[in-house]
């Protein structure tokens, strides 16, 4: 059994859809060799293709990719659009346009000769917690119907990295594979909130995976910024300051040799700047509008400055590596990060669950093979 787990583990392969930026790709790399990718956007695909090379990178649209044109891979990995299960869209839901391409990741496994062992998807919160979780089982139907077995587990990225980006991970494996004991569980564990165990019940074929609590983060916002970094003329931070509430004025005042984010929102018709105190940054989002670029506010020695978030800082909050290439234009590069998925939940989750989960699929299946070439031998009496 060692032989053949040797001999198989180091070819596992993956496909990245809507691969984006590729830190999904970075994060897989020391467990899969990610044989396929592809993304719509011409922005993202600069990023990709700079750091991770263009001979599997694929430009073009999903709707017009076909399942028989791609090689055999072990795991297939979809970061599908979230525009309708996010709470800054419309609530459309899993069927509507943008998060329904979802769908046509699915099509584009079914045209494969040999559809991949290991499905993995990854989207917001509203996945899971939007219509009494209805876009989740939607989906989780669907993969059972596809002969997998599927669950779901919520990771927030500041349990590694000064960021709060809570996402939903479905991890669907083939119903053939045997689930080795510790990957998976009787009932929900740390990796499950209320949402996602109120979607799971009464669900076909539901899985509740299983991976070890990760250690506390080592680091907070303060050590990843810029000091350096240009700031806002002090009218601007003069104006910016005037948007916060007395209470986080207030905090503001008590605290000094400190960096916080905030973004600016409406309450009770009024705008304000809300600031969070705990070390992290909120959720990085699109560039699409001022309001939706946090604010860094420093103070050093009893003196406040503000400014953007550097793109550099961006992708440190993403744990992209310091030498990741990112775009000159300052929108192209936050748009890349902003639209990411966070490198260390993707590097836990690869290397605690989808890649045992491989390789015990890459064994079987070698294991599937000698026994069919037994039988062969025995029919012919070789």
């Amino acid at each position: 059994m060692a032989v053949i787990f040797n001999q198989t583990i180091q070819r596992l392969t993956a496909f990245d859809f809507f691969a984006g930026s590729g830190l999904v790709t970075h994060s897989l790399k020391p467990f899969f060799n990610v044989v396929w990718a592809n993304d719509i956007s011409r922005q993202k695909a600069e990023v990709y293709v700079k750091n991770h090379g263009s001979s599997h990178f694929h430009l073009e649209d999903i709707r017009a990719v076909c399942g028989q044109d791609l090689p055999y891979a072990d795991l297939s990995w979809a970061s599908f659009p979230c525009q309708d299960l996010s709470l800054a869209g419309k609530g459309e839901g899993i069927l509507a346009n943008r998060s329904g391409l979802v769908w046509q990741w699915l099509r584009t496994m079914d045209e494969m000769e040999e559809m991949p062992d290991i499905l993995a998807a990854e989207n917001v919160e509203g996945l899971i917690s939007a219509n009494e979780g209805e876009n989740y089982i939607i989906l989780h139907n669907d993969l059972i119907k596809r002969g997998y077995r599927a669950g779901a587990v919520r990771l927030n990225a500041q349990s590694w990295i000064p960021q709060s980006r809570p996402r939903i991970f479905i991890i669907a494996v083939r119903r053939e594979i045997p689930l080795p004991a510790h990957l998976c569980s009787q009932g929900p564990v740390w990796l499950h909130p209320d949402s996602i165990v109120r979607a799971a019940s009464g669900l076909k074929d539901w899985v509740w995976w299983n991976m070890p609590a990760p250690g506390g983060r080592q680091c907070q916002l303060s050590d990843i910024i810029e000091w350096d970094a240009p700031v806002d003329e002090s009218e601007k931070t003069n104006q910016l300051l005037k948007l916060l509430s007395e209470r986080h004025e207030k905090l503001l005042e008590e605290r000094d040799n400190i960096a916080v984010t905030g973004y600016k929102r409406t309450r009770c018709g009024k705008q304000r700047l809300e600031l969070r105190f705990d070390g992290i940054a909120g959720c990085l989002r699109t560039p699409k509008g001022g309001s939706s670029r946090q604010i860094l506010v420093m103070k050093r020695n009893g003196v406040i400055h503000t400014r953007l978030l550097t793109a550099r800082e961006t992708a440190r909050l993403m744990g992209a590596p310091e030498n990741y290439w990112l775009p000159e234009k300052y929108n192209d590069a936050y748009m890349a990060m902003g639209d990411a998925v966070a490198v260390p939940a993707v590097h836990f989750l690869a290397e605690h669950l989808l890649f045992p989960l491989a390789a015990q699929a890459k064994v079987q299946r070698a294991k599937e093979r000698e026994a069919q070439n037994d039988d062969t031998r025995a029919v012919v009496g070789i």
